[in-house]
């Protein structure tokens, strides 16, 4: 045994039941990162090792898990600023602003959010799925600006993803879009997925192909030409916000790939140096996967969408 790695040791919970799931419990990983290690014969069961996650355990039996230290990060620490709504030793909240990338892929192996998180976070990541890493559950756009949670531990990281994918996260957009959408509240439904036409661009398509969506919309105020609305999410696919305000005629002024801006807009977004979708996540409310406790977290609009709106409503 390195000298690097932990021992956890314990009994079963006095309900016993299934081996991973007990487990789980019983030490505070997840279920996934139990699988894995007893895959590589780190775990034993009253000193013999066990293999079987699906394997019936009596209560109170005695266990031990060989963790070895977290693997490093692919991705190197770098030391970029960042705005933290909330922390604790559990997830991390952060306010993105617009033109960070969220995680590093080809093109940008470096200057992300991930990247920052590396060096902010460092030796407080207790490695997700082995690997001491920051565990991104969700993603945001490089040019939307808003409120992102990331993990700090498997567990936590466990207990997001389930609510993500149950759709029991709050999450609410800001959003200034071209018009003013008739009615002036509704739900868009559509089907995302990729562009058949276009690789790199999201589109509606017919159900059974693609990613159910669904988009709740209000508008909050009319501005000239324009309108300030609020998207709140019932799914959360890539690009939702941007498809289906796009669908229904009201494209979000600035966006590059889905939108074209009026042209009575054009010269204020260029005269601001407005060159971003006008999207903002403001709004993150979910049960903290730990804690058990329901928190709730606002972001006021950036800097730039305040000065852009001011303009339009003139």
């Amino acid at each position: 045994m390195g000298a690097y790695e932990n021992i956890i040791q314990g009994f079963i919970g006095s309900d016993g039941g299934r081996l991973d799931k007990a487990l789980a419990e019983a030490s505070g990983l997840s279920r996934e990162r139990i699988k894995a290690l007893m895959g590589e014969g780190r775990i034993s069961l009253a000193g013999k090792p066990v293999s079987q996650a699906s394997l019936k355990v009596s209560g109170g039996t005695a266990f031990a898990i060989d963790v070895p230290e977290a693997a490093p990060a692919e991705a190197v620490a770098q030391d970029i600023p960042l705005s933290v709504v909330f922390e604790d030793e559990y997830l991390i909240i952060v306010d993105k602003p617009a033109g960070l990338v969220v995680h590093p892929a080809a093109g940008n192996l470096d200057g992300t959010l991930v990247n920052a998180l590396l060096h902010h976070c460092r030796g407080q990541l207790s490695g997700i799925g082995g690997v001491a890493r920051p565990g991104i559950v969700h993603r945001i756009d490089k040019d939307t600006s808003g409120l992102l949670v990331v993990a700090k531990t498997d567990k936590a990281h466990e207990g997001l993803a389930v609510q993500f994918a149950d759709h029991s996260i709050a999450r609410a957009y800001r959003a200034v879009v071209s018009g003013r959408p008739i009615p002036l509240a509704g739900t868009v439904r559509g089907a995302i997925a990729r562009s058949n036409a276009n690789r790199k661009k999201m589109a509606l398509v017919e159900d059974g192909r693609g990613k159910h969506a669904v988009t709740h919309y209000r508008t909050l105020e009319s501005l000239k030409n324009a309108s300030l609305v609020e998207c709140r999410l019932e799914t959360g696919r890539t690009h939702q916000v941007r498809v289906h305000m796009s669908s229904i005629g009201h494209s979000l002024l600035g966006d590059p790939v889905y939108g074209r801006t009026p042209s009575a807009i054009r010269p204020i977004l260029q005269r601001l140096g407005f060159s971003r979708q006008a999207l903002h996540a403001a709004e993150l409310g979910f049960v903290h996967p730990v804690t058990g406790e329901n928190v709730h977290f606002i972001s006021p609009l950036p800097d730039d969408m305040r000065t852009l709106i001011d303009e339009l409503r003139h």
